[in-house]
């Protein structure tokens, strides 16, 4: 089956109680400009043009469990943030405001937790 049209992938969303806040975390996490700012949903892009990231108010947000907890809200996706020092980069997410999850599956990546809770992966590339 081929798609009617070109599909791209542009964004990827986020909710979150307050997508200012959330937003200005990935924008210095991953050094981005906010592109768009409007009330209840804010936008970054990447400044290659790649896939951008979106925060999106979402007034019943809960915090997902990490990791996953029977009858706890679990997250629905994550982030991989490819690395080249990992004990640097889990630096610069502690001091952008993310924690470091308790639980660490893997020896070359570490859990950390964005401020409203998302998950998200620090993982060494090549």
């Amino acid at each position: 089956m081929t798609a009617p049209t070109r599909l791209a992938l542009t964004t990827v969303n986020l909710d979150t109680p307050e997508p200012a806040a959330l937003a200005r975390f990935y924008a210095r996490l991953l050094g981005w400009d906010i592109a768009v700012e409007e009330a209840d949903d804010v936008i970054l892009r990447a400044p290659d043009g790649g896939v951008g990231l979106s925060f999106q108010r979402e007034r019943a947000y809960v915090r997902p469990s990490w990791p996953a907890v029977a009858g706890q809200q679990q997250m629905m996706m994550h982030l991989e943030i490819g690395v080249q020092d990992l004990p640097a980069a889990v630096e610069h997410a502690l001091a952008c405001g993310a924690t470091l999850a308790a639980y660490q599956p893997q020896e070359d990546v570490r859990v950390c937790l964005d401020p409203d809770g998302h998950p998200f992966c620090l993982w060494l590339t090549d």
